[in-house]
């Protein structure tokens, strides 16, 4: 009896797998070898050394009453969130209200006096000149004209009065409104408010502290750099850091302070980044590692890191030349990120291959494809 999967038809079946899970590169023996390839580019880098750094405001600090009161009501809690302009807590204005309808009624009262003055002046010159038209005639007296010269005199001194008692009442009354507009404890600035330092009730006096408030928006990175690598930063500089959760960030050097620890021999530098808002839950004092350059920019020869392959004794790259693969024995520097510096091997513009290396034989026909191809 013959079984019914016969041997031939096994191999068959096998020889169909063998074609469809095999390279095609293989199957098409004798064709070009289809390779990704990249260029061999100039770039300009710095040698840099990690140093920790830390999270810090360039705005933290103690809210204060600007005026002495009792305490009517707090807004806020630890932890509350406010925008500038935003109400901390209130005072007790029932005194202030009635301090200010006192001095409105002060004000009303001296600008009434004004009036009264001013007739007193338009009166003692009208006199005056009358008794000044009589001159020459023999009904001119010169004591009437003295008396008359003096009421002006009188008059012009109470008007002077009159006017500063409205000067007076005019400040009174701006001080009293100044003391019921400041009784409204507000935000100068956004912030999450650290620590309430006040109760409902209380009596507190002018200049005591409210709320302590942290501007959150105003963060920034400080380092202490040592002191022989400051001469390499520049503010506006870039700097590459990153959190200790591995989060990249781009730095700008802000200032570089004048200050110098002569224990450590170093020199705090503050950095900015707009990476920082995004970051979640970031906080006063947290890690943040930072490459700091310690040598001049400098141009180098790079080569992609998929380029390199290992052999014995170094590291070789295959490079496209005249639609073949070209083994190249190559010295690699420092890392640059997906690629290394080129000490020798290779000069810039040279195709090399970054895919489809580690199969390829020297002098093998090949048909590269740059990355746009291969997309």
């Amino acid at each position: 009896m013959t079984h019914p999967f016969s041997l031939s038809s096994f191999a068959c079946a096998l020889f169909a797998a063998l074609c469809l899970n095999f390279p095609a590169t293989a199957v098409a023996q004798g064709g070009p070898a289809a390779v990704g390839v990249e260029t061999v580019e100039i770039k300009t880098i710095a040698d840099t050394v990690p140093l920790f750094a830390e999270v810090v405001t360039v705005r933290e600090g103690t809210i204060a009453s600007r005026i002495a009161g009792t305490v009517e009501e707090i807004m806020v809690l630890e932890g509350t969130a406010v925008g500038q302009g935003e109400m901390l807590a209130t005072l007790d204005t029932e005194l202030l209200d009635i301090l200010a309808r006192q001095a409105q009624a002060r004000l009303s009262e001296a600008r009434a006096g004004i009036v009264i003055a001013e007739t007193r002046v338009n009166r003692a010159a009208n006199a005056l000149a009358r008794i000044e038209g009589l001159r020459n005639t023999a009904s001119f007296s010169t004591s009437r004209f003295d008396d008359a010269q003096s009421d002006l005199f009188e008059a012009n001194g109470l008007l002077a009065e009159a006017q500063a008692r409205v000067q007076t009442a005019e400040a009174n009354l701006a001080e009293t409104r100044y003391q019921l507009d400041r009784a409204r404890i507000t935000a100068p600035y956004a912030g999450i408010v650290l620590e309430v330092q006040i109760n409902p009730g209380e009596f507190i006096a002018s200049g005591s502290a409210v709320v302590t408030l942290l501007d959150v928006l105003s963060m920034e990175i400080e380092a202490s750099v040592p002191s022989k690598y400051v001469s390499v930063l520049q503010p506006g500089q870039t700097v590459a850091g990153y959190t200790e959760t591995g989060v990249s960030l781009e730095l700008n050097v802000r200032v570089l302070l004048p200050v110098e620890d002569t224990a450590t021999r170093t020199r705090p530098v503050r950095f900015t980044s707009s990476d920082l808002a995004s970051l979640d839950r970031l906080a006063i004092g947290q890690s943040i590692t930072i490459n700091i350059p310690i040598s001049a920019p400098r141009e180098v020869l790079s080569v992609p890191k998929d380029a390199l392959v290992q052999a014995r004794g170094g590291w070789t790259v295959f490079v496209a030349a005249d639609g073949q693969a070209q083994p190249r024995t190559v010295q690699i520097g420092v890392a640059l990120g997906d690629r290394f510096e080129v000490l020798d091997g290779l000069t810039e513009g040279d195709i090399v291959v970054t895919r489809g290396n580690e199969r390829l034989r020297p002098g093998q026909e090949i048909t590269p494809m740059t990355g746009s191809e291969k997309g």
